[in-house]
């Protein structure tokens, strides 16, 4: 996946606040990269309302 892809949230993998979990099957841009220590690297994904959050990319599918 690369910086300015749409993207869906397609699952969540750890329990994460309302907020987040509404966001599950929306559609989102990646906006950076998190390295996280030892699950591999998050992307931080702005939506339409601007909220952001980061996610797992195998939390992840490409949206054309």
């Amino acid at each position: 996946m690369e910086i300015g892809q749409k993207v869906r949230v397609r699952r969540l993998r750890d329990r994460v606040p309302p907020a987040v979990v509404s966001k599950l099957g929306q559609v989102g841009v990646v906006r950076d990269f998190k390295v996280v220590d030892g699950q591999g690297v998050g992307l931080l994904i702005q939506f339409d309302d601007q909220f952001a959050t980061w996610f797992f990319e195998d939390e992840l599918e490409q949206y054309n």
